[in-house]
């Protein structure tokens, strides 16, 4: 057995296989939400781009269910090796936090913010027999008739729903939620007059202003919409009325910082890119951009925020 000791001597000398560069395959995207919504549009084009300028495959996969927090769950208990991401938005990454208790992830713990992509002012839009030509008239209108101006939204605890609280509760008006299934479903309740008014996105209700089956009054966003101009923004009327749908990249807690890094560059480069910025543009959203800090702490000042309107006083019936 003489060849033992020289045996284990070359293995101990052999150079090591190099490390396969990253990502040496598919890299798998979790879009907690039906495909063909904002949240999927979002992960299909930073896919594509991706995909185009880098070489890098992905897959998107929908995981829908519960507000956002099936596919996010999944998301936060995958391997940290970079090869599975999580398309993060307002809903599951910083509103549910504070109304769901026991909730199976932690929404700061348990991720590795990569990238804020985009943000997409909300718009509101009034049916066209409301007597309002303004926020302000609006506003004074829900005043005197208090319980009997009511709103859609696309469902308990999201993006919309929580917009129109967060006016309930700025504005001291006493007005009621009334929760949908989907985006379809609540801009056809205002279209029909069964609501008052909806906070919704532009690409959708644009085109039905322009034809005079609605009304739009405002956008919420810290300033005005570059997209919608010509509308003053909620603010402007009730100081601290800001909101948006917002959409990020995160990776589960723990995936090594090289790859991050990485990750970030390169999804970086392509938000910023003249074609995904103008591919956001069409849907209504301005590419953001930034620094993993950066995500990190605009995602903690969004939960903050979110719980206080939470703890405030929220009917979630």
């Amino acid at each position: 057995m003489s060849w033992l000791p020289a045996f284990a001597a070359a293995a101990l000398f052999a150079p090591l296989a190099p490390a396969q560069p990253y990502p040496s395959k598919p890299i798998r995207l979790i879009v907690p939400f039906t495909p063909s919504g904002g949240t999927d549009t979002a992960a299909r084009v930073l896919a594509q781009a991706l995909a185009d300028d880098a070489g890098w495959r992905f897959v998107v996969e929908n995981r829908p269910g519960a507000s956002g927090r099936i596919g996010t769950e999944l998301a936060a208990k995958a391997p940290p090796d970079g090869y599975t991401l999580l398309l993060g938005s307002v809903a599951p990454n910083a509103i549910i936090p504070s109304v769901v208790t026991n909730l199976p992830y932690d929404a700061v713990k348990d991720f590795a913010p990569i990238s804020l992509l985009a943000t997409s002012d909300f718009v509101l839009a009034v049916h066209p027999s409301l007597p309002v030509k303004s926020v302000k008239e609006m506003i004074a209108l829900a005043r005197s008739k208090p319980g009997q101006i009511n709103f859609s939204s696309v469902g308990n605890i999201s993006g919309s729903h929580m917009t129109g609280e967060l006016l309930k509760q700025l504005a001291r008006i006493d007005i009621v939620h009334v929760p949908y299934k989907g985006p379809g479903a609540a801009v056809i309740a205002v279209l029909s007059g069964e609501v008052s008014f909806y906070f919704g996105s532009g690409p959708t209700l644009v085109p039905h202003a322009n034809a005079g089956r609605l009304k739009l009054l405002a956008t919420t966003g810290s300033k005005r919409s570059k997209f919608i101009p010509g509308l003053p923004t909620v603010s402007e009327t009730v100081p601290g009325h800001v909101s948006s749908q917002w959409f990020g990249i995160l990776a589960p807690a723990g995936a090594p910082r090289d790859i991050i890094a990485r990750l970030h560059a390169a999804i970086a480069a392509a938000t910023l890119s003249p074609k995904v910025t103008e591919q956001f543009a069409a849907v209504g959203s301005e590419s953001i951009g930034g620094s993993p800090e950066e995500f990190a702490a605009f995602i903690r000042a969004e939960i903050a925020k979110w719980s206080k309107v939470v703890k405030s006083g929220v009917a979630l019936e």
